[in-house]
């Protein structure tokens, strides 16, 4: 159950964090440290490629220290597609991870029109093939790391994080929030590099009277994940500095950017 928990807290970071586009093509890499109260919770690396066609996301997140002794985990995430008419259209989705006793793995396969058509998973070598029931108002839907890809073109068109996004994970609709809460102060942490004048955003989850968790077990649909975006003083590229989830089932976690990578 424990390791379930850390699992909840630890995807918060991802669905948080995402690089930048314009004309040419662009690779921006994020590394990120997880607190939960006093402890290192965890670590997390995220990559987000594009060009004016398609794009890439790949995150990979691991428990660290207390955590990792306890409650071992490792996960990798991966999303890709193409961009049509300012519409992310996933074309493929993968994920495996490893905690103490389970290794899980998933995929996505994906009609023309970016909807999930079939899941292909295992747990601990036993596979399982399931066809997706395809449900009403998914068009123009997408998965959720492409979500962030969405708002990173948006927000380097009109400086703005305000948006409301549609996904379909397979099984529910819901609609991502996004407010922009206006320029702010982010205080100097020893953990960071990262602090000033910073854009404060906010996320969460409209589960769209959908029965059962919503994609982060509630994390976002009961209070807001808070996040501040900065810009890198050499290439302009706008990052994730800081995130704050509120609540999670261990507390409040705040996750830090320590470093970031840019290739253009």
């Amino acid at each position: 159950m424990k390791d379930i928990l850390i699992k909840k807290a630890l995807l918060a970071i991802i669905i948080t964090a995402f690089g930048t586009t314009n004309a040419a093509a662009i690779s921006v890499k994020h590394h990120f440290d997880a607190v939960i109260g006093i402890f290192n919770a965890g670590e997390a690396d995220f990559t987000y490629d594009v060009d004016n066609e398609k794009y890439a996301v790949n995150s990979k997140l691991y428990t660290k220290g207390v955590f990792d002794s306890l409650y071992p985990f490792e996960a990798k995430y991966s999303t890709s597609g193409r961009i049509e008419k300012e519409q992310m259209k996933t074309e493929h989705y993968s994920y495996e991870s490893q905690s103490r006793f389970n290794t899980r793995t998933k995929k996505v396969l994906y009609s023309a029109e970016g909807l999930p058509l079939k899941s292909i998973s295992s747990k601990n070598g036993k596979k399982r093939e399931k066809q997706i029931k395809i449900k009403d108002d998914v068009d123009n839907t997408t998965d959720l790391q492409s979500v962030m890809a969405a708002l990173a073109r948006q927000y380097l068109q009109v400086g703005s994080c305000k948006a409301v996004r549609k996904v379909f994970d397979g099984k529910r609709r819901y609609n991502v929030l996004f407010e922009d809460l206006g320029q702010d102060w982010l205080d100097k942490d020893e953990r960071s590099p990262y602090f000033g004048k910073a854009l404060k955003c906010s996320m969460s989850i409209d589960r769209l009277k959908e029965e059962g968790d919503d994609m982060l077990w509630k994390m976002t649909s009961d209070s807001p994940v808070y996040f501040w975006i900065m810009q890198d003083e050499k290439s302009s590229v706008p990052f994730i500095a800081r995130v704050k989830v509120g609540e999670t089932p261990l507390g409040e976690m705040t996750v830090y950017t320590n470093k970031i990578e840019v290739n253009k």
